[in-house]
């Protein structure tokens, strides 16, 4: 997995001074005014790189670019590298040779900004070696768990009920219930009601077929109502033959049609 990694650049900053720092006599943190900011011992490069989760600060040489120290940092903040009380331009780093020897330098920057950025850079890189952790922390612990068997068995079937398709016996599907005019009825919306559809007129074919039901007889007590419908019978029998005489004509072809043939009549006139 080592042999697999590869080293990426964070930041890299073309100058830093570097001091030689006194050691550090009581539990108060270092301070920059006690280092000869003038003098600086040296001057040149600083790189942040990473590889896997370690971040590396090299100070390198500006022309040669030849590493002069290297300081490994495996947690920010820590020992490694720490700030100073009155300053935030100044920082002091743990740098370690290949033999195990370690010492505790100090390195400041001209800008401001690119002290700002060197912090950054570490901060950004051990928040996501952080984020993996986590990552990886939950992936195991998912892995030593309990696994589900979702799958189906040897023999074992689902039955979905969706409307309006076919059955699994070939029948067909129930219709949906429309009313008049063929026209879906959908459900009512709560607290509502179903407007009833109107009902259409009768037809005139309905109507000549239509059987008028027999009369009612009339009990005693309509013989007063009886009476009166009496009186009112010879008006309208009197109308019935005014149809007889709108042709006036007619009657008297009629009536003469109707005569027998009489034999004709001696005429008193003498016949020459």
């Amino acid at each position: 997995a080592a042999e697999l990694e590869y080293e990426s650049v964070l930041c890299v900053k073309p100058d830093v001074n570097v001091y030689r720092i006194p050691p550090r006599t009581s539990n108060r943190g270092y301070r920059a005014s006690d280092w000869k900011l003038d003098h600086p011992d040296w001057t040149g490069r600083l790189r942040v790189t990473s590889k896997g989760k370690t971040a590396y600060i090299k100070l390198e040489d500006k022309v040669s670019g030849e590493l002069f120290a290297q300081a490994p940092i495996d947690q920010y903040p820590g020992i490694a590298v720490e700030t100073v009380a009155d300053s935030s331009r100044y920082f002091v780093i743990r740098i370690q040779d290949g033999t195990g020897r370690s010492a505790f330098i100090g390195i400041g920057f001209t800008d401001r900004g690119d002290a700002f950025d060197f912090n950054v850079s570490l901060q950004d890189h051990f928040k996501w070696v952080k984020q993996e952790t986590e990552i990886s922390k939950e992936s195991q612990e998912a892995d030593t768990r309990p696994k589900l068997d979702l799958g189906f068995k040897e023999g074992q079937t689902i039955k979905l009920n969706i409307g309006n398709m076919t059955s699994k016996k070939g029948g067909a599907a129930k219709p949906r219930v429309s009313g008049s005019g063929g026209l879906s009825l959908l459900p009512p919306p709560p607290g509502g009601k179903i407007a009833v559809p109107p009902i259409p007129p009768p037809s005139s074919t309905a109507i000549a077929n239509h059987v008028t039901p027999p009369p009612v007889q009339k009990s005693s007590n309509a013989s007063s109502a009886d009476i009166l419908l009496d009186l009112d019978a010879p008006a309208a029998a009197s109308k019935a033959p005014a149809s007889a005489t709108t042709d006036l004509w007619g009657d008297f072809s009629t009536a003469s049609s109707a005569v027998p043939n009489q034999a004709p009549q001696q005429s008193n006139w003498v016949q020459f």
